[in-house]
């Protein structure tokens, strides 16, 4: 029984369902949620159905698979022993001995075969769709983490060719399955969300910036370039530069959804001004932030899904 908790608590530290709940989850929901206020002619039932394979395909790429990877390749590389973070510096399961590097690397590999074979499978069925984003997704999760791609330790790479396709198309996949073609709504919904979720990763990498440097090879997120460049000062500008982006399409946005658009903007502009007001350096003061983006980014995510 005592192990069982334990690997039950292992897997609660892994999966950090709050980050994963206020990024992926709510991505889903804002795509989703127009299909069941604006789509009269749809199938609930079946909406709902697509919500729940969406949100646990998200749960096992973003809250498992990707997790699992990225805390394997950063316990390898020493940046985890080192950060001083509070929600960055990976879930710390082989630290507390929750699991064995072993046991996590079979985790990994499982979860991995496994999801190979679901896309297989979807695409053996003619469920083409599914097919594509479950590849994408573990697309998404390895070359984040793995040899030869290990685009987290690569400027501005990790963020584009990881982590912005996964969060993309997971924000399009409910409409894109469920519609004949993606509507402009869905495009600018599924946008913003993953450019925001980018933004919030680079202040979950700012109280990591020694570490990674420490780490070898180095870790060389945007965050860290930027801070080696700059000076720690800079460490929060990528961050702001993805939130300026978000109010550059806020702005394109309200000339179609006036409301969405304005209050995407605000929002964005009140979250910038946060970043700017920051203690780059103080690493209580950053996980603050990083909450409060968590929160401002979810709340914008259901807007947009109820103002199309």
């Amino acid at each position: 029984m005592q192990g069982n908790f334990k690997y039950l608590k292992g897997f609660g530290m892994l999966t950090r369902i709050l980050a994963v709940a206020f990024s992926s989850f709510v991505t889903v929901l804002s795509t989703s949620i127009p299909l069941i206020l604006y789509y009269p002619e749809l199938d609930n039932g079946t909406v709902f159905l697509l919500i729940g394979v969406l949100l646990l395909g998200s749960f096992l790429t973003h809250g498992l698979l990707t997790h699992i990877v990225n805390d394997l390749i950063d316990f390898k590389s020493g940046t985890d022993e080192h950060s001083p973070g509070i929600l960055s510096g990976g879930s710390r399961v082989i630290q507390t001995k929750q699991f064995t590097y072993s046991q996590l690397k079979l985790f990994g590999i499982v979860l991995s075969a496994v999801m190979m074979l679901a896309a297989i499978l979807f695409f053996t069925f003619g469920h083409i769709e599914l097919g594509i984003l479950t590849v994408i997704g573990i697309w998404g999760a390895l070359s984040y983490s793995i040899k030869p791609f290990i685009f987290a330790y690569r400027p501005l790479a990790g963020e584009w060719l990881s982590l912005f396709p996964s969060m993309l198309f997971l924000g399009l996949a409910a409409p894109w399955i469920i519609l004949d073609s993606i509507p402009l709504w869905a495009w600018f919904n599924a946008a913003i969300n993953a450019i925001w979720c980018m933004s919030w990763v680079m202040v979950h990498h700012i109280p990591d910036i020694d570490a990674d440097q420490r780490a070898r090879p180095v870790k060389r997120t945007t965050v860290l370039y930027e801070s080696a460049k700059w000076g720690r000062r800079a460490a929060h500008w990528p961050a702001a530069a993805y939130l300026i982006l978000v109010a550059v399409l806020a702005v394109i946005m309200t000339s179609t959804r006036e409301l969405a658009g304005l209050v995407t903007l605000i929002l964005s502009i009140v979250t910038v001004l946060m970043l700017f007001d920051m203690k780059n350096s103080d690493v209580e003061a950053v996980t603050s932030v990083e909450k409060k983006m968590l929160i401002v980014a979810s709340v914008t995510a259901i807007l947009l899904g109820l103002t199309i």
